[in-house]
């Protein structure tokens, strides 16, 4: 029965679009502004985004969505606050609310008519979002990630797609990080972990486009 097994170990083995899709995660006109290194994110993320559009891979984009105010309970208006720096509830400010511009992904990645945009309220792309539902009715056992930020968003998504079966491939350099120092301890994390593959907008590009030698 092992035997029969195919273990995949390298990009080659997964980057394939009857395998893996692309995730990209919250590269939205409100958050790319907050990274410094925004603009070039987003260059790396597009290179990324239009190979696989080239390649046939299935490609998934997140949003992050806050809740109005009246449905905003404890734990909401508890993290709202952490990341708002207020003490005061009644201070919160809802950031990115279905319909303001700050929701929207940015217009250099324009989503197409064939390409899913999930909503999340989370961290995790997995939590209460039909992403696990989507990559497993398509046959699929890998995804790619890219996208802001690292670690914010990114690490949680790649821990709770391995969890579920997925192996995760993290495009390194097309990660953007609101803290790089913490950035760098999730990716050293994802490093230690081990069952997930670092590569870089070469090395996935090259792989879409059949042109990966190695790795």
């Amino acid at each position: 029965m092992i035997a029969a097994l195919r273990i995949g170990r390298t990009l080659r083995d997964f980057c394939r679009p009857d395998r893996m899709a692309l995730v990209v995660y919250d590269m939205q006109a409100g958050i790319v502004p907050q990274v410094k290194d925004g603009p070039e994110i987003t260059a790396k993320v597009l290179k990324v985004v239009e190979a696989a559009r080239e390649g046939g891979f299935p490609v998934i984009f997140l949003r992050h969505m806050s809740m109005p105010r009246d449905l905003m309970g404890a734990f909401q208006l508890r993290q709202a606050m952490a990341w708002q720096r207020t003490d005061d509830p009644d201070a919160v400010k809802p950031w990115f609310l279905r319909g303001t511009p700050g929701f929207e992904i940015v217009p250099e990645l324009a989503p197409r008519e064939n390409e899913a945009i999930l909503d999340k309220i989370t961290f995790s792309a997995f939590e209460g979002t039909p992403l696990s539902i989507i990559l497993r009715d398509l046959g699929l056992t890998s995804f790619a990630i890219c996208g802001i930020a690292t670690e914010i968003g990114i690490d949680p998504t790649v821990r709770h797609g391995a969890d579920l079966g997925f192996v995760p491939v993290v495009i390194r350099d097309a990660c953007g990080a609101g803290h790089q120092e913490a950035a760098e301890r999730s990716f050293d994390n994802i490093a230690y972990m081990g069952d997930a593959i670092v590569s870089d907008v070469e090395g996935i590009v090259g792989a879409m486009s059949g042109r990966a030698t190695a790795g």
